[in-house]
């Protein structure tokens, strides 16, 4: 069935407290996407952020985000004072993320709704998702006692998790412990409540998975059997790929890479349990970089670039056969971009799960008949203008060859007056695609300041909010017309 979508990550919602959350706002956003005819909310990972502050560096791949914790909620079940969150300092500019000031702040605050609340109201979550949470709560209160230190520099008993180091730990840290589940028992209320709002007005959650964790997370920590480690613990080779359209240098991730053979000894279990988790948590998941179940590039940990790189042979339907076995059929987008082989393009058939194409590599300015273009889609595919690793529809042709400009404007016709971003939507709408996804800040027609991510680069990512008020009736009076139109 044809249907259309926004890309819009939760952090980059309007909200007074600095950051975006599963506040009044995102049930705002919720009726603009439902009043625009759009049936899927697509967003980012919901882990805690990490290095970079990306939410594809976090410290667990189970864990949620509590910089997305709303306030308000913990302000009306009388769990903190209106005043305390007014006069905390969350950064000034409505328009950006202050990662720092946001951390600070909101971590002082749940430590205070911690200290008012009920242990017995989150009991029966911590029971239930022990399996993840025991570790990663003590991995964060070991992390805290440690100066934020990796757990590579922790003393040796607790690196190598003796178990007598563990049980001094647990019983020293007992308090912060609690306080760490508490944290991700409202984050999961929180965003249960939202998510059921969504479903209730027609609107399905697209979630993201990323294929890898990092190195300094309690994933690791608590499995380092399940990864490529040397003696030490640390990476002999790490993931990133090849020079591509992002970085001549290509893109040095620098996260540890998976033991297959051992994981597929264990019939996938951390895998298995990894996508459980995310279909709890969200209507529909995207697979990152599922290119690499097939073949997957790694890097000797000890470069400084992504150039000199090969390519390993990675689990392909081995894995997947194993999640239909114990999960069923699952619904999920496979991200198969990047450099693809023809191997890649047999998992990604054999699967059965939908690929996605991005309408901005569709105009390389050579002429050619380009498999991103609409009118290439095949039926089943998920569509794009951009993702998260874009620029903006409007950044990238302010930014384009003259070639480029042409071929987009001779394919895209772009009424008199109208934004090529514009021209872009009705192209994807008009695809046989049967899903597209547009990004929110090409809805908005934003230029290169909009931007969320600039992929192999440590700066100013992850950090753009929409302002309050930005999404208008205008914008979705377009999008519902075309879904009318379209047949989405």
């Amino acid at each position: 069935m044809r249907s259309c979508g926004i890309l819009l990550h939760i952090s980059s919602l309007p909200s007074p407290y600095g950051i975006g959350t599963f506040g009044d706002d995102a049930k705002r956003f919720v009726d603009w996407v439902a009043g625009a005819g759009l049936k899927h909310w697509q967003i980012l990972p919901l882990s805690p952020t990490g290095f970079g502050n990306s939410p594809y560096q976090s410290f667990s791949t189970f864990a949620g985000n509590p910089l997305l914790i709303d306030l308000d909620d913990l302000i009306n079940l009388g769990l903190l004072d209106k005043q305390d969150c007014k006069q905390a300092d969350f950064g000034k500019n409505p328009s950006l993320i202050d990662f720092e000031k946001v951390s600070h702040a909101k971590l002082s605050l749940l430590e205070k709704a911690f200290r008012r609340a009920a242990t017995s109201d989150y009991d029966k979550f911590a029971q239930s998702e022990a399996f993840w949470l025991d570790d990663y709560a003590l991995y964060m209160s070991i992390k805290e006692s440690m100066g934020d230190k990796s757990w590579l520099e922790w003393d040796k008993d607790l690196l190598t998790r003796s178990e007598s180091a563990i049980d001094k730990a647990k019983a020293q840290h007992k308090e912060r412990i609690a306080f760490w589940k508490f944290v991700q028992y409202t984050f999961a209320r929180q965003w249960r409540e939202l998510r059921e709002y969504a479903n209730k007005n027609g609107v399905e959650i697209i979630g993201d998975l990323p294929i890898y964790v990092a190195v300094d997370s309690a994933d690791v920590w608590a499995n380092p059997a399940l990864f490529r480690l040397d003696d030490n613990f640390k990476p002999t080779r790490v993931a990133g790929v090849p020079p591509d359209y992002f970085s001549s240098t290509g893109q040095l991730w620098g996260n540890p890479l998976y033991d297959w053979e051992k994981m597929k000894a264990e019939n996938y279990h951390w895998w298995l349990s990894r996508i459980k988790k995310n279909l709890e948590l969200y209507d529909c998941v995207r697979i990152d970089h599922f290119r690499a179940f097939d073949t997957y590039y790694t890097i000797p940990a000890a470069h400084n670039n992504a150039i000199n790189g090969g390519w390993e042979v990675g689990p392909g339907m081995d894995l997947w056969n194993a999640v239909r076995e114990e999960l069923g059929e699952i619904n999920v987008i496979a991200e198969d971009l990047g450099e693809i082989f023809e191997s890649v393009r047999v998992l990604l058939k054999d699967s059965g799960f939908p690929g996605m194409k991005v309408l901005q590599f569709g105009f390389n300015g050579e002429n050619n008949d380009n498999e991103h273009l609409p009118h290439r889609y095949p039926v089943g595919c998920v569509a794009y203008s951009g993702t998260h690793d874009n620029a903006t529809f409007e950044g990238w042709y302010r930014h384009s060859t003259q070639n480029e400009k042409a071929m987009a404007k001779r394919y895209l016709k772009p009424r008199t007056f109208e934004p090529i971003s514009k021209a872009a939507i009705r192209a994807l709408f008009q695809s046989p695609a049967d899903l597209t996804i547009i990004a929110m800040q090409d809805v908005l027609s934003l230029d290169n300041r909009a931007r969320m991510n600039l992929p192999s680069t440590i700066g100013d990512n992850w950090i753009w909010r929409m302002k309050p008020g930005a999404c208008k009736q205008k914008h979705a009076k377009f999008l519902k017309e075309l879904c009318e139109t379209y047949f989405r």
